[in-house]
């Protein structure tokens, strides 16, 4: 029987889901939503405030102040409130509204960046304001998480040994990008002590991560509008771009089997099938994707019709898929008010 005495003190290291059962993909989806954070940032999270106490960094009266699209945010408002911290989270109007709440529930201030940068999109306008809060005043600590070895040496003590005890037979591991601390965690790790396993990188289109041109994108999470500064693709075997069009119709064919994720995992699973699909699935022996979340902070957007037929139009979800064949839908019936 487990017992705590600190919110950050769980986290549930070894759920998978058999996505060939579900929905035909041969592919394990390790859950990393079922911690007291709701996301696998808690274990960067973690490990970026010890390595600051340890260091002497921050000490009593600090005020931690980091950038994020959400999920750090959280993990940061809980681990802040457990030890006692103020934090002030630096995001921008892609956050979902959830994970804001969510955040300001643990006593964080959360300011919203309205206003994307010329060069470098909302992140560089979001640390452009971190930067100026931590000239402004010395107690301000800036964990940088984009920088902080911490958080991909997180996942390299933690996630990807886990993974190896799990799935000893692991083939190839796919990993979304982001900051790259998951995914250069895990690939350092792997290069390591299992250098077979092929790593595989999934990122969202329009994210300049990898190289490729900048382009709007709405779903928080994966893709970044500044190269990350710890990646390094000597690690990796492969890069997969997924429009978010494709995020979208892949979290919902998730819901429809009972499984609500986030809008990160619908990119990564999204590209993992495609990959799978390429590169024969069925010979591959065993391939694993990390799910980095659950979808309760994306129900006002991924997974409100509205709101995806605004942003990607009315094509990318059909209405008729919401309804059995030979059910009407509201419209087909006459209901007022359906379009």
């Amino acid at each position: 029987m487990p017992i705590i005495s600190a919110p950050q003190e769980f986290n549930e290291e070894d759920l998978y889901v058999d996505l060939d059962t579900a929905l035909s993909i041969p592919l394990y989806l390790k859950c990393e939503g079922f911690n007291f954070t709701g996301s696998v940032k808690q274990k960067a999270a973690l490990a970026m405030v010890e390595a600051a106490e340890q260091s002497g960094l921050l000490r009593p009266g600090s005020v931690l102040v980091e950038s994020s699209s959400g999920n750090l945010g959280v993990a940061l408002s809980v681990i802040a409130a457990s030890r006692g911290y103020r934090f002030v989270c630096v995001t921008d109007s892609r956050c979902n509204l959830a994970s804001k709440r969510l955040m300001e529930a643990f006593g964080t201030t959360v300011h919203t960046v309205t206003e994307p940068a010329a060069e470098g999109g909302y992140l560089a306008a979001r640390l452009a304001y971190v930067r100026a809060l931590c000239a402004a005043d010395s107690r301000y600590l800036w964990l940088n998480q984009y920088t902080n070895e911490a958080n991909w040496r997180a996942h390299h003590r933690h996630t990807a040994p886990a993974i190896a005890r799990s799935i000893p037979d692991l083939d190839v591991l796919f990993v979304g990008a982001g900051t790259t601390g998951t995914l250069m965690g895990c690939a350092r790790w792997f290069k390591e002590h299992r250098p077979v396993v092929r790593i595989v990188a999934v990122d969202s289109v329009g994210s300049v991560a990898f190289g490729h041109p900048p382009a709007p994108r709405m779903i928080p999470g994966l893709g970044a509008g500044v190269r990350p500064p710890l990646l390094d693709e000597g690690y990796l075997d492969d890069v997969v771009l997924v429009p978010e069009g494709d995020t979208v119709r892949m979290c919902h064919r998730l819901a429809a089997r009972g499984f609500l994720f986030g809008g990160s995992t619908g990119t990564v699973v999204s590209g993992a099938d495609r990959w799978l699909a390429e590169h024969g699935g069925a010979t591959v022996a065993t391939a694993v994707a990390i799910a980095p979340d659950l979808g309760e902070r994306y129900l006002d957007t991924v997974y409100h019709a509205n709101w995806v037929q605004d942003i990607y139009g009315s094509g990318t979800l059909g209405l008729d898929e919401a309804f059995p064949p030979g059910i009407p839908t509201p419209a087909q019936a006459g209901i007022p008010g359906q379009g």
